[in-house]
């Protein structure tokens, strides 16, 4: 006999807050009744490079605690290593060893938290006519030595796949996954607006390929070629039938909402996108 479906369990970015103190984000999340925070690394609400990080840290850790909030950590701030180069510099770069050090520093945050995944992207294609087998290996062999830390900690990598970077699409996260040994710690995040914005696969398709490594779920509304996160009901995704599948799925990770462009109105956002979403899971 077939288990009933697994409830879903919904947190909320914090890239939709960067005007609040994360202190304050954390408290307005845990009061709108959701589950937990896909905390990105940034400047702002969590620097990894802070002189005082340790303090900060085990903070934010009692902050989780007091409001029975999971946390998941990403590391997708876009200027965090460089001002000028957005993502840059990747695993696939020259300079390579300073997204190893962020990485690696991501994960050690994410075990002081009590967070089983540190999210990645790939970044986009290296410029300069370095050869696409040459990328690959260099982001698989970029991979393996976060993935040394990862070991140590016991923290998983939740490699996402982003619109018009190296590794765009469900597909070419498997194929990594491959490149790496098909490493237990090794799995995939996936942005269902990503998806429906590149891919040419159905969003269930790209559920069901994900499957086996899938870890997080971040979510939003998105139109097809345009990658703009909004809100939900601002697109044309039905939510429903992919709420659905996760569920049929027994999916344990977060289901997290994306949607950086709400700062201004975040409280708002976050209120109208968790009531969205527990009527489209109930549907």
């Amino acid at each position: 006999m077939k288990p009933p479906p697994t409830p879903l369990r919904f947190g909320y970015g914090t890239n939709g807050f960067t005007n609040h103190r994360l202190s304050d984000v954390l408290a307005v999340l845990a009061d709108l009744g959701y589950d937990g925070v896909a905390l990105t690394l940034d400047h702002g609400h969590l620097d990894p490079y802070a002189d005082d990080l340790p303090r900060r840290v085990a903070a934010i850790a009692r902050d989780l605690a007091r409001h029975g909030l999971d946390v998941t950590v990403e590391t997708g701030a876009p200027y965090l290593l460089d001002p000028w180069g957005k993502h840059e510099p990747t695993l696939m770069s020259d300079a390579a060893e300073r997204r190893i050090d962020l990485l690696r520093r991501a994960v050690r945050i994410a075990a002081d938290l009590g967070s089983p995944t540190v999210h990645l992207c790939s970044g986009p294609a290296p410029a300069g006519g370095l050869p696409e087998r040459d990328a690959w290996k260099r982001l698989a062999a970029g991979v393996q030595t976060v993935l040394e830390t990862a070991e140590e900690y016991g923290v998983s990598l939740a490699f996402e796949p982003e619109p018009y970077m190296f590794v765009d699409t469900v597909e070419r996260c498997v194929e990594l996954a491959e490149l790496v040994g098909g490493h237990e710690l090794f799995g995939i995040t996936l942005d269902v607006g990503h998806a429906h914005c590149v891919e040419d696969r159905t969003l269930l398709e790209c559920v069901r390929l994900a499957a086996p490594r899938l870890l997080n779920v971040q979510i939003e509304d998105m139109r097809r070629g345009v990658h703009q996160h909004l809100e939900f009901g601002a697109g044309e995704i039905d939510f429903p039938p992919v709420l659905t599948a996760l569920k049929d799925l027994g999916h344990q990770g977060l289901v997290s909402v994306e949607i950086q462009g709400g700062s201004l109105d975040a409280p708002d956002v976050a209120r109208r996108s968790i009531e969205f979403l527990r009527a489209a899971a109930s549907a």
